[in-house]
This record gives C-alpha cells, structure tokens and sequence, in this order.
C-alpha cells in the first residue's frame, strides 16, 4: 500500500517553510514506523491553523502533533501561576518572560478540539448524541527530538487534561509526550499509542473526507513552488527592453500580463537593479511578489524590488524630502475629495521626487494601468532613474473606474510613448475554455465595443481544462444564504484534486454584504476567513495587507481587491449590473477563474434582474 504523504516528499527541498531539523526527524520515524494505512499531513493548512503533522487513518482516527526543537538545557523553563490559572514562562541571563503563546500541549489541544468540534462533524457516528463521543479518537501529541522525555514530562504535565475513565488514566494513551529516547529507539507505542490500533468504531470514511478538505496542501501552495511558465511571446517581452525603456503592454483577461510583470522584475532584480512595482489596489502586492520569488536567482533578489499603490508613493516621496507638512495640508484641504486623489496630491508627489532625497529607481513597473490616469502616470517617471525603464500593463476592458478613455494618442505621446503599437497578448492561459466563451459573451453583450480586449483561447487546450459553471439566480433578501450554501457545496469537491478548503474564494462588490456572510460562515459553520470587509476604512486597509492566498483560512474579499488575482474554486456575488462600471467589474469577476486539468468551479449568485437572461445561458447543474 502507498502511503499519502502532503506535500509529497519529492517536492520537500522547495518547501517555502523548510522543516525544522527535529520536524524532519520526528518525520522520518513517522514513515519508518506508522503503517502505511496512516495519511501524513506536514505542515497542513487547517482553516488558520499550522499544526506541525496531522494523521489520517480513515478506520482508526486522527493525531495532531507539535513538534519543538527546544534544548530544555539552554534555559531555564518553568511554570508559573497567573490569573488564568497556569502559564509556561522562560527565564535567559536572568530576566523571565513568558512562552505561553508557544505551549505545545495547549496548541495540540487547540487543534484536536477544533478538529473534533468543526472539522470532523460526523466523528464518533451513531454515538454522538455522548457528548464525549469520538473524542477518543484524536490524540493530541508533543514531541521534544532534541529533549529528555522525563524532562518535558514534569515541565509541561501541569498543562496536560487527565483523561480518566473505569478508575484508568489514559492521559498518555491520547496526550502523549515523548523525546529523543522514544525515537532514536523506535517506540512508537510511546510516541503514538493509537498507531498500532487496527479499528475504530468512531471513525469512519465519511469522517475522513471531512477533515482532508482542511488538510490538504492548497492549489496556490503546490503552485508556489513551480517557476514561471511564459510562452514566447511573453518570454520577449520578459527578458528585453525597449530602446526607449518605455514599454506599453495590452492584454486580454489571463494572458499573462502580470506573468510578464513578475517575470521582467525577476530579471532586473537579479542584476542588481532597484525596481518599483506598482499596483492600485493593495492585495495585488502579494500576488505579485508570489509570482516574482518564483523567478529569482535567489530569495535575497526580493530586497531589490519595492511594493506601493499609486497613493502610497505620494505620500512615502513627500516625506522622504521633508513635506509631510505640505502633503499633510493637501489632503485636509476643503477642496473637493476627487480633484485631491486625482490632481493635487498627484502634482505634489511630481514635484517632490525631484527635490534632493528623494528615491529614484532603475525601473519603475505599472500593473492594471487601465484604472490610472496619465497624471498619476506622468507622476511616476519622475521617479526613474535616466536611462532606467517604465512598463506600464493595461486591460480596458476591466476598466472599472472610467479613466482608459483619458488615454488618448495625445496623452500617450505626452507619457513617453512617441508611437508605434501597444505590444499585445491576447491568449488566455488562465480561464478554462468555457469559462472563457462566458466571459467573451458577456463583454459582447455588456461592454462598450472600443474598450473591449476579448481573450482568444489557447488551441491546444480545449478539452485539456474541465469547468464546472453554476448560476444561481434568487432575491437579495435571500442572497446569504445561498451564497453561504453554495460555499459549502464546494467543500464537497475538496480534499481531492488538489484542492483544499482554503482554496475557496468569494467575491463580492459591497462590503457590508461580505461582512454579514463571513459573520454568518463563522457563527454558523464555524468556517474562518481572511477577509477585507472591516467597516472601518483603516482596518479594511490592515487586512488588505494581510490577504495573500497563502493564508489557511477560506477567502474572502471584494471584486476590486482580487482583480489581478486567480483561483480554482470561486463564488461570485451579484447585486448590481446598473452601469457601465458595474459591468465592467463583473466582467473582471468572471476572468478570475484558474484553469487546471483537474478541474475549476465558479457558482455566481445574482440578484441582479437584467443578467437573469444571460445567466440562463449558464450550466446550472
């Protein structure tokens, strides 16, 4: 019998978390010792969670390990009492602090709570109506490879929950604490008393199914440790420049502009330049920087590439010259708020990067363009070195805040485009073919036909990407809800296919909409998310930050924030299709899909009346 092993143990030297040396010991005696029948999990994501191993044995049960390379001799630890009854302290050259945050039997207890009360819903079968039914059957374990068992015993027993039951102490059965004595000598009676057991009357398949969608390694991560693939066209234009320096590329909805983007600033930044990269909304950052690492020479390249919004570098280059005052003055001024974002601070930004002391670059690269005016364009240039270079990369056709119409033949001639063509991509890569087709028919339908750029498919792959598309039309009274359903019923495709819970996405245009569901996927379902829907702009801001795809957690996020972006399993929330700009964001919903040969799935939801005619267009099973 072959063993599941996740991550496969072939992909572990490009592991972005490498193991610790004691995770990568206690691993091994896992798969020299535990039958084959048990499924190893390392590092797995786990709805926010990072537990170091999970085990999965589908007829006996699950095991949670924390593993800690901690020399018990390197300081003293101890414990102390505190309010809350107990915590782990530490003390080093004679000053004490706490580690409580770091405990590893209350963090394996953590995780076998919430796997036992969320993950695994059905543990424990026909038994559950006992309270403490299927409990038993997640042990929650500490490993110390670098430690004395009888040491970590008597340090952390006071933080152990005795499990007694007809007069027996099975604290070690289903707590287990072991050191490098147990694995140096193989015992894994010791180390994971479960291991040998053959049967389980609390653990079932179904049960299994439920907690492999939480552990398997998510698509983007598999992913992440793959170098960029540019087909030849994308490939010139990553690996050259202009004689100018100035580039313009236009590109359908996934055809690689962004690709290009991280590809030519991989290339820059491994000779040594200084780069400004460029977005408009914040969550494209770590999009992009994952893309980018993906194509260094070396981890180290990154400290030569820099990551703003448009907004953000005005501010940062008024400070940088010591007009915080000025910029400060500006942006509380009585004028009206748009000609301030649009015109003044923009100015300022333009005069201040020529003052001494402000940061110049060696190229300066610009994604989604389309959503810039030439003003902010023309604001940038100043800061590129001589001789350095400028890309800018648009799509017109996600133009969702009006402005690719400022792009004039004029305006472009006064950019630092003189003439010629814009270089063009047109072949999608990322939607799968009948995604693509809906797309395409929508934008023909709904966006203006001179701003269209209609993404061609890829010849060579039309029955190379299964898809599966769902149009769900209802009353916005009752859109959560379905919203809600249709994100569970997606959890019934994960854990296969490499595919996890944390590759589902959801998008919306309002944000108070968004705030209600991941209320309601928390309270209901005890489902957590990473999410930019805080009413509070500056914390909406904060999360903007923290949003990657990396995150463990479902995502959650509003259509501005995830264009650029890509995912294998999205539902997409419609309210509004009233005006042009509406269309065009829908549009950029609809393009967000990933391709893969094991399939994607989109579910919109719309109670928006004028798409219904469309939307019965759509697969709906």
């Amino acid at each position: 019998m072959t063993r599941v092993i996740d991550p496969p143990l072939a992909e572990h030297d490009r592991l972005r978390q490498k193991l610790t040396p004691g995770e990568q010991i206690v691993l091994n005696f896992f798969l020299q010792y535990l039958p084959a029948e048990w499924e190893i999990y390392i590092q797995p994501h786990l709805n926010g969670l990072r537990p170091d191993f999970v085990l999965l044995n589908p007829t006996v049960g699950v095991a949670v390990f924390e593993v800690k390379d901690w020399n018990l001799d390197a300081m003293r630890y101890f414990v102390k009492p505190d309010r809350w009854g107990r915590s782990l302290w530490a003390e080093r050259d004679g000053k004490e602090f706490c580690i409580q945050s770091h405990n590893p039997v209350t963090k394996a207890m953590l995780y076998k709570q919430e796997i036992y009360g969320l993950y695994c819903p059905r543990l424990g079968g026909n038994l559950r109506s006992d309270k403490k039914a299927g409990w038993a059957a997640v042990t929650a374990g500490v490993i110390f490879p670098f430690a004395n068992r009888e040491g970590v015993a008597r340090l952390l027993d006071p933080f152990r929950s005795s499990s007694r039951e007809d007069g027996k102490d099975y604290t070690d059965q289903y707590q287990p604490i072991s050191g490098a004595g147990e694995l140096s000598a193989g015992d894994v009676r010791t180390v994971f008393p479960e291991a040998l057991r053959s049967s389980s009357k609390l653990m079932s398949n179904g049960c299994a199914d439920d907690l492999r969608s939480w552990l398997v390694e998510p698509d983007f991560a598999a992913t992440q440790r793959e170098p960029l693939t540019l087909d030849r066209n994308q490939r010139l234009l990553a690996d050259t420049r202009t004689e100018s320096g100035y580039r313009r590329i236009k590109g359908a909805a996934g055809a690689g502009k962004s690709l290009v983007l991280a590809a030519r600033a991989a290339r820059l930044a491994n000779e040594g330049k200084s780069v400004l990269v460029v977005t408009f909304n914040i969550t494209l950052w770590h999009y992009l920087r994952d893309l980018i690492v993906r194509d260094l020479d070396s981890p180290s390249g990154i400290r030569n590439i820099f990551f703003t919004h448009f907004h953000l570098w005005c501010k940062r280059v008024c400070h940088e010259v010591g007009w915080q005052g000025l910029y400060e003055m500006t942006v509380n001024s009585s004028d009206n708020r748009r000609e301030i974002l649009n015109i003044k601070i923009p100015a300022l930004a333009a005069d201040a990067v020529n003052a001494p002391g402000a940061i110049k670059y060696d190229a300066i690269l610009v994604d989604e363009g389309q959503d810039y005016s030439p003003g902010w364009w023309n604001a940038l240039r100043n800061a590129c070195k001589p001789g350095g270079e400028m890309l800018l990369i648009a799509d017109t056709t996600q133009d969702i805040y009006g402005k690719s119409t400022a792009w004039t033949d004029e305006a472009m001639h006064g950019a630092g485009f003189p003439g010629g063509r814009w270089a063009q991509l047109d072949v999608s890569y990322r939607l799968p073919p009948v995604a693509l087709d809906k797309a395409r028919d929508f934008a023909q339908r709904f966006i203006p036909h001179e701003t269209i750029n209609l993404p061609e498919q890829d010849q060579g792959s039309l029955d190379m990407y299964p898809c599966t598309l769902r149009w769900v039309q209802c009353d916005s009274q009752a859109a959560s809800g379905v919203c809600s359903d249709e994100i569970l019923a997606l959890m019934d495709v994960t854990g296969k296919n490499g595919l996890a819970n944390a590759d589902i996405t959801f998008l919306t245009a309002e944000t108070k909409f968004g705030l209600d569901l991941v209320t309601r996927l928390e309270r209901e379902h005890g489902i957590k998310t990473v999410n930019t829907f805080d009413a509070d702009s500056n914390e909406q801001r904060r999360q903007k930050m923290a949003f990657y795809m990396g995150d463990a957690r479902v995502k959650a996020t509003t259509l501005h924030s995830f264009k650029g972006w890509e995912a294998r399993l999205l539902v997409f929330y419609i309210s509004n299709a009233a005006d042009q700009k509406a269309m065009s964001l829908i549009y950029a919903g609809l393009t967000r899909l990933k391709r893969s040969v094991h399939g994607s799935w989109l579910t919109v939801v719309c109670s928006a009346g004028e798409l219904e005619d469309f939307g019965r267009t759509w697969c709906s099973n």
